[in-house]
């Protein structure tokens, strides 16, 4: 049918509206109560789409006609609501359609008495938002009317046909979706399916997608990959555009300034879109993302998208596109954004900090990656396997110092790297050189660009009539403001000319050789980041598996390099105590023995250390401080020396005072009132001084702890007799 006559056609309707009422009048006037036409008639308007709404102009007539049908059935002009908010949106749910929220709104307080539609699909083409509608109608005794007749929700025959009619809207909306999307995927498995192009492409004349013409805009989208490749982060790329105020182009796809090109700040999403669009490598891709109803938000139309790895795309066509880079280089650029995410998994970012190793290191005893906990109060920081945690179990697995181990590699790094040090050199002048070449053409670029920009307002304005002052004004106001750009851009082009040239100079040239013949100084220099030491570390070692021998201060490290080699090294860590330590036993012997000969703590402290004994908290050395200390906690005073050296003076069932109180946990002072008191069998012995010997069999250690927590009641507060009274002992 051709427009005329679709045209002549909804004329015909729309006229024929007053004797198709007529008809409609006659079957319903049953229906229609007194009470209904107390209430409101509204007619709801609703067309799916804004193109709908400009090119369909008899659809939208033949709607806004149902106020006459309304009329006929006996409603006044002032009774009769017209709601049009939903223009331009489609009936497939209630979401943002403001207008069928609000006649469901007056429904629900009892104020419409009819509902009048073309057809039911102007009005929902989803069963749940139909069949709300219908019970809230039902519920309040509202009408519904369209083209074929009048209805009552509370009807059952009408209700019967009202829902086999919402269902088929329903099912209409699904068949023109699966029409529409198979089109839609059988032109994108000819990859001829696009819709906004990225960055560096655009459509020639026949509609092929080529690189954009605009040199600077291929440089940019090749210098964003390069730098990825040597920073190895997309926030690294991003912060090195904004460092150097480098802007890229946006194309706009909207109107008034649809296909003009605006230069901006880069933004995270710009660079990821970037290096994730397989456009760059020359390949084709459809169904990248799809939407998952759960992540659905209200209001949010493109929300709920989730990207799909690179086995689930629909649609991959290889070697299709202008590329880039290489399809290797764009997989490899995918890994490495992956790593990138902080990610049990995975090694993570290289952040800055002190630590060096963070991902790389392993837990030899049940392989999970090793985090970074730091202390905020200390300023330190540990490895630390999460396992346990994970599991639920609170004990720990193991964990050392960072900076125990972060000193082998880095020592282990810098022997690597010195051979090679005057080719590194080289290297990173020749770098250099090319980074500042790169930054001054942009320069250069942008300063051109500015000058076509002052050279066309010029034209513009020299192609006004003068005495046209409201448009002449405008334009000199933009030839001014061009004129004022061009000359920010020069000066800043020539202070970056000046602070770094292209070609480096014999001075810069001599530090960078000075430097490279210094690897520790240049490693351990404040300038070095942190972030710059992990990313060299990653370079050289693919991981690094820690295994601790048991609670001991002990450490086995395995480094794997990159290149398969692996190396085996051993390390001390600090431990909590003495205990800990793997040669506590052997340097608990030497001091008794030397504490035995007489020698001082100052003494002890300078043997232990030159016998290469090490305290648990990787202090350098002992000190006599350290050794009293020690001696004290470990019991190992004078009177110790004594018991070991005189074992011989005890008898059967007989221990010195010292052990029986620890022994039995009775306080020594307490045990000697009772030796004194004759509570106890003890004698005296002279050694190095008067101690006690206390005889006791498990008799009398049983009498001594009930003595000993016996509570004194009453006015006499007395020990029981029983208690006091020591066991007769037999005749030696």
């Amino acid at each position: 049918m051709t427009t005329i006559e679709t045209s002549v056609t909804n004329t015909t309707i729309i006229d024929a509206l007053p004797t198709l009422s007529s008809v409609l009048l006659q079957q319903g006037s049953s229906k229609i109560q007194s009470e209904h036409l107390e209430r409101l008639a509204i007619v709801y308007v609703r067309q799916s789409s804004p193109r709908q709404v400009l090119n369909n102009r008899e659809s939208r007539e033949l709607q806004y006609g149902l106020v006459r049908l309304a009329t006929s059935y006996g409603w006044h002009d002032d009774r009769i609501l017209v709601i049009d908010d939903d223009q331009g949106k489609s009936g497939a749910t209630a979401e943002n359609r403001f207008g069928f929220q609000r006649l469901l709104a007056e429904v629900s307080l009892n104020h419409v008495g009819l509902v009048l539609g073309t057809e039911m699909s102007r009005l929902a083409r989803c069963c749940k938002d139909w069949y709300h509608l219908l019970e809230l109608c039902g519920v309040f005794g509202t009408l519904l009317a369209d083209q074929d007749g009048l209805y009552e929700p509370g009807n059952y025959n009408d209700r019967l046909l009202l829902g086999l009619k919402g269902t088929m809207s329903e099912a209409e909306l699904h068949i023109i979706r699966n029409r529409m999307d198979q089109g839609r995927r059988n032109k994108a498995r000819r990859g001829e399916l696009f819709g906004r192009l990225p960055m560096g492409y655009m459509f020639d004349a026949s509609g092929d997608v080529v690189h954009d013409p605009d040199e600077q805009t291929r440089a940019l989208v090749r210098m964003i990959f390069d730098k990825f490749e040597e920073l190895g982060t997309a926030r690294g790329v991003l912060l090195y555009l904004k460092r150097n105020h480098i802007k890229l182009p946006f194309r706009s796809y909207v109107a008034p300034n649809k296909g003009d090109v605006e230069w901006r700040l880069a933004t995270a999403s710009t660079i990821y879109g970037i290096l994730k669009h397989p456009f760059y490598a020359g390949a084709y891709a459809y169904g990248r993302r799809k939407v998952d109803r759960r992540r659905r938000q209200n209001g949010q139309p493109h929300s709920g998208r989730v990207c799909q790895p690179i086995d689930a795309w629909e649609v991959l066509i290889h070697d299709h596109m202008p590329a880039f880079i290489t399809w290797e280089q764009y997989t490899a650029n995918q890994r490495r954004l992956l790593q990138n995410r902080p990610h049990p998994n995975t090694l993570g970012a290289p952040r800055q900090g002190q630590t060096l190793l963070g991902g790389l290191v392993k837990c030899g005893r049940c392989g999970w990656k090793m985090r970074v906990l730091r202390h905020t109060v200390a300023g330190t920081a540990r490895y630390h396997c999460p396992s346990q945690e994970k599991e639920g179990d609170h004990t720990q697995c193991q964990s050392l110092p960072t900076d125990v181990l972060d000193q082998l590699i880095g020592s282990q790094v810098l022997k690597a790297v010195e051979p090679s040090a005057l080719e590194l050199s080289r290297k990173a002048a020749t770098d250099i050189e090319q980074e500042r070449r790169r930054l001054l053409k942009n320069w250069q670029q942008q300063l051109e660009r500015a000058k076509y920009d002052v050279q066309r307002a010029r034209r513009q304005y020299d192609t006004v009539d003068p005495e046209n002052r409201l448009v002449a004004a405008e334009l000199e106001r933009q030839w001014e403001a061009t004129l004022r750009e061009q000359c920010n851009l020069q000066d800043e082009y020539d202070r970056e000319g000046k602070t770094r040239p292209a070609e480096l100079t014999p001075e810069e040239h001599r530090q960078i050789e000075t430097l490279s013949t210094d690897l520790p100084s240049l490693w351990n220099d404040a300038s070095t980041s942190a972030a710059d030491r992990q990313e060299v570390v990653r370079c050289l070692i693919d991981k690094i598996i820690v295994n601790a021998r048991g609670q001991t201060e002990m450490v086995d490290v395995e480094v794997h390099w990159c290149g398969g080699y692996v190396s085996h090294h051993e390390i001390r860590r600090p431990v909590g105590r003495y205990e800990f330590l793997a040669d506590f036993e052997r340097m608990k012997t030497r001091i008794i023995e030397l504490r035995g000969e007489g020698q001082t703590a100052g003494d002890i402290a300078n043997a232990l250390n030159a016998e290469g004994y090490y305290p648990p908290r990787q202090r350098q050395k002992f000190n006599a401080v350290m050794i009293r200390m020690l001696i004290k906690r470990l019991r190992l005073n004078s009177s110790r020396a004594d018991a070991v050296n005189n074992e011989h003076l005890l008898g059967e069932n007989e221990s010195w005072i010292r052990e029986v109180c620890h022994e039995l946990g009775i306080p020594q002072s307490v045990m000697c009132k009772w030796c004194v008191r004759g509570w106890v069998h003890a004698r005296k012995v002279m050694i190095s001084r008067r101690r006690w010997i206390v005889w006791a069999d498990d008799d009398e250690r049983e009498r001594l702890k009930r003595l000993h927590t016996h509570r004194r009641i009453g006015p006499q507060r007395c020990y029981p007799e029983e208690l006091t009274t020591p066991k007769q002992r037999e005749p030696k």
